[in-house]
């Protein structure tokens, strides 16, 4: 399986028409149809549904769409590494959820690009599960993570920023009248959670007694998707606070509160690229840095 060939498949995938991916590749459409029918026969498997007009992926298809995109992204990656120039540069990739954490990290990564401004960044959004498969992967370099999350494979710096926790309701809910909601005022009201175990789990060591009078309505990965639901009046949306304001929903705080720290994370024993490494070093001289004594933050 050539990556030439895997670029031609996803052009294809991304076009949806042979003729068009083609052109985009500067190819006679009987050469294309050829290196596509020799991918399914290497396969053995059928990579597109055909019509006249539009071709649409299989789910064999789509499989390999994922792990196509993934291996390309990796040896362009991998090119960019070995591009030795006297001036820094290259392309960091970076993996985070919807976190006040990634604010800190923006600030970061501002400052060292005006150091550096030949480096760009590829960011990444995903949950934690989506995040660990690319760091394992290589296609990410750098993964930011709510708490608790299990970070042995990695090296970590713990970012000195704490997540609050709370729940968006609609405005129209006499819930939406208090500064702050208990275990107690939540108890029984329809929920939209995490799909994450190990957030739900300290959820539900906050609700304590509690616990058992939970409802859940509705769980998601990342939450926009949440936030639209909750807006619906389906639930309130327990979540972490963002900068972000929703339209019809007001944001209230846990009492007692609860809160969670954000730690980025890298492989253990990587032999980085020199643009990651700089970054890696600039983020611990800015968080941890050196005292006169020479000891540093930590």
């Amino acid at each position: 399986m050539e990556l030439r060939v895997l670029k031609y498949f996803l052009a294809v995938a991304r076009e949806e028409n042979i003729t068009r991916a083609a052109a985009l590749l500067h190819l006679t459409q009987p050469t294309l149809s050829r290196q596509l029918m020799q991918l399914e026969e290497e396969l053995g498997v059928k990579l597109f549904h055909r019509s006249r007009y539009r071709i649409v992926l299989t789910e064999d298809g789509m499989l390999l769409r994922r792990r196509a995109q993934e291996l390309v992204e990796l040896a362009e990656k991998t090119t960019q590494e070995f591009r030795r120039t006297p001036e820094l540069r290259g392309t960091v990739a970076i993996g985070g959820g919807d976190l006040e954490g990634m604010g800190l990290l923006a600030g970061l990564l501002a400052s060292f690009q005006r150091e550096h401004p030949q480096v760009t960044y590829r960011i990444y959004s995903g949950n934690t599960d989506h995040i660990k498969e690319r760091l394992e992967g290589g296609t990410l370099d750098l993964g930011l993570f709510l708490e608790p999350v299990d970070i042995s494979k990695y090296d970590v710096f713990r970012l000195p920023v704490q997540e609050q926790w709370g729940v968006h309701v609609p405005e129209t809910w006499p819930l939406a009248q208090k500064q702050a909601v208990t275990a107690q005022d939540l108890a029984g009201v329809p929920l939209l959670l995490t799909a994450r175990g190990a957030i739900q789990q300290e959820l539900a060591r906050w609700f304590g007694p509690y616990a058992q009078r939970i409802q859940v309505a509705a769980t998601g990965n990342l939450p926009h998707n949440l936030t639209l639901l909750a807006q619906e009046g389906m639930g309130a949306f327990l979540t972490i606070r963002l900068r972000s304001r929703y339209e019809g929903l007001r944001f209230l705080p846990l009492s007692p509160p609860l809160t969670s720290g954000t730690v980025l994370a890298c492989k253990k024993t990587e032999a980085f690229p020199p643009v990651v490494a700089a970054l890696l070093e600039h983020i611990k001289q800015c968080l941890f840095p050196v005292s006169a004594d020479g000891d540093d933050g930590k």
